[in-house]
């Protein structure tokens, strides 16, 4: 083992028990989007962080923004640490997280720690990484070894709705431009690619009626019901079509929000539907909108009385490796499988990530982070989400190798 390395791993281990009080303190602030208060959570960060003697610039994004974006509140963090001439890496870790929903056995928002595994909402994606990140350049910094380039966190509050409003707010505002990122990911694979997202909101239009005379109004729900079944129909189409990234399959369509009607007796005349629609690299985005535009507007036209409107909520473009990842994912891969003792994979993955606007702008990125194999196992989005604290800390020694080995 390098001794470096040794060294590394020696300072994460003396302080990981300071690393776990470190999420704990960020699990305990809530940062439900919806409604997207989370300049809150920002300023506690910059407060811990702050601590460790690292200063956090903070970047509030203008409320009128914010608002007309249908949030409350957003403030993003950049630390910068320069070490000299040479290239700078950032690591990137979204706070913003989904509401925790009925059904769990711990806390939400306690940090409690049971059986080596720390539950919480976004435990697992992804403020454990702003303690990954944080604790891998501190045991970066305590070699006191020459380096060259430095280290800037980026610590943002806008993923949950397209980030934007986060690292896309931070580029668009030229407040960064790093030669290379990693993101928030899980520790058994370094993602390199992920499907992209289209999101719809389709309001479908009827009139309402007394339920007592319901053939004077047009039942708006019937027309809904026609629609989903047009969409989801599509799902089986979708199926015939396969990625060839590995670790992703083909696209699929959800339809995760539904609303609408005034009363049990009351025809209802109006239904809103929001979709969701998951692209895969080799997919065409304009394309896929144009074909789920025509599938909605096909299947109201088949119902009297029914009209509909569509407006895109979001349009998230898939994630393609950009040549200049190589350094990354080789670093990632020797230090992870010598912690890990067992090969780490280059691969795909089906979710969407805030990545896509770094590479964007040229920037080569990867995903990697603390967390298990898949999405499933840590409970991400659902009750009782939790992190396997030893996930975190040989996480945080993999990027702190990582750190120093592209930086010496």
């Amino acid at each position: 083992m390098n001794s470096r390395h040794h060294d590394l791993d020696a300072w994460v281990d003396e302080h990981f028990n300071e690393e776990v009080r470190f999420l704990q303190s960020l699990v305990q602030v809530p940062t439900d989007t919806p409604p997207g208060n989370n300049a809150p959570h920002a300023e506690r960060t910059a407060e811990l962080l702050l601590a460790f003697d690292m200063e956090a610039e903070r970047h509030p994004v203008p409320e009128d923004e914010v608002r007309a974006y249908g949030l409350q509140s957003i403030t993003n963090l950049i630390v910068r640490r320069p070490y000299g001439e040479g290239k700078t890496i950032a690591l990137n870790a979204h706070g913003d997280v989904v509401p925790p929903g009925e059904g769990w056995v711990h806390d939400p928002y306690g940090g409690e720690v049971e059986d080596g595994k720390l539950y919480g909402r976004a435990a697992a994606v992804s403020k454990s990484d702003f303690a990954t990140f944080t604790f891998a350049v501190r045991a970066l910094e305590s070699l006191g070894a020459p380096l060259k380039g430095g280290v800037e966190l980026h610590f943002t509050y806008d993923e949950e709705f397209g980030g934007e409003l986060g690292p896309g707010w931070l580029l668009k505002h030229q407040l960064t431009k790093p030669d290379y990122l990693i993101a928030a990911g899980f520790s058994y694979e370094v993602v390199t690619a992920h499907n992209g997202c289209l999101q719809m909101e389709v309001t479908v239009h009827g009139k309402m009626a007394h339920a007592a005379i319901p053939t004077t109004g047009v039942d708006a729900l019937q027309g809904a019901v026609a629609i989903l079944n047009a969409l989801y129909a599509q799902n089986t189409l979708y199926q015939q079509t396969t990625s060839k990234v590995p670790g992703i399959t083909h696209p699929y369509l959800n339809v995760g929000r539904i609303e609408g009607g005034t009363n049990t007796n009351v025809v209802p005349g109006k239904v809103v539907l929001k979709l969701d629609r998951r692209m895969i690299p080799e997919e065409d985005p304009a394309a896929v909108e144009a074909s789920i535009r025509q599938v909605i507007a096909d299947a109201a036209a088949a119902c009297p009385g029914i009209t509909v409107d569509i407006k895109r909520l979001l349009l998230a473009h898939s994630l393609k490796p950009l040549p200049g990842n190589q350094p990354l994912v080789e670093a990632l891969q020797k230090n992870a499988q010598a912690v890990f003792g067992e090969a780490i994979p280059a691969m795909g993955t089906p979710l969407y990530t805030d990545v896509r606007l770094y590479c964007a702008q040229g920037i080569p990125a990867v995903i990697y982070g603390a967390g298990p194999r898949t999405v499933l196992e840590s409970n991400a989005k659902r009750a009782d989400e939790h992190l396997v604290l030893e996930d975190l800390r040989r996480a945080t020694k993999v990027v702190a190798r990582t750190l120093y080995d592209l930086l010496r």
